[in-house]
């Protein structure tokens, strides 16, 4: 299961509390343009109408070999889930500051799938906040010579020596 699109920017921007896999329904043309990376999913959002799940803001390019001249790259996009699957997740974004945001795009057995999140906006403190955390977290370990690539090597002139 190889990730065909990621959305890295909605981690930054949402708190995730829950994802499900989706189904999500396409055109010949439009698969065969996933095949060749050309997807983006920023700016993506799903929304719930009359019962069902649509994908708004999806960017896929149009197929190279294709002859379709009306395509419209960021079309409506139905997603595919059982009916209660939407009334719950009707029922979690209907509690203020929530949405449905896709995280990831791939294929699995040759269907494409979307990984849909239900998440809740950060604030702008919250960003900043977790910034800083990191960064602390980032000072603490190269105060004591951690690092993935130089592991801290043993008084013995550099050589790394077993105990065991």
């Amino acid at each position: 299961m190889k990730a065909i699109a990621t959305n890295r920017k909605a981690r930054y921007d949402y708190t995730i509390l829950e994802s499900l896999e989706a189904g999500i329904e396409l055109k010949g043309s439009e698969v065969k343009s996933l095949r060749e990376g050309k997807v983006s999913l920023k700016d993506s959002f799903a929304h719930i109408e009359k019962e069902e799940v649509f994908l708004s803001n999806l960017y896929i390019g149009p197929f190279s070999q294709s002859s379709d001249a009306k395509y419209d790259p960021l079309r409506l996009r139905k997603l595919l889930l059982h009916k209660r699957e939407i009334n719950r997740l009707a029922g979690k974004v209907a509690e203020k500051g929530m949405a449905l945001i896709p995280l990831k795009l791939y294929f699995k057995r040759d269907l494409a799938k979307v990984e849909l999140a239900v998440a809740k906006g950060k604030r702008a403190y919250d960003k900043r906040e977790k910034i800083k955390k990191r960064e602390v977290e980032r000072e603490m370990k190269k105060a004591a010579g951690y690092s993935k690539r130089f592991p801290v090597s043993s008084p013995q002139g550099g050589k790394m020596v077993s105990t065991g």
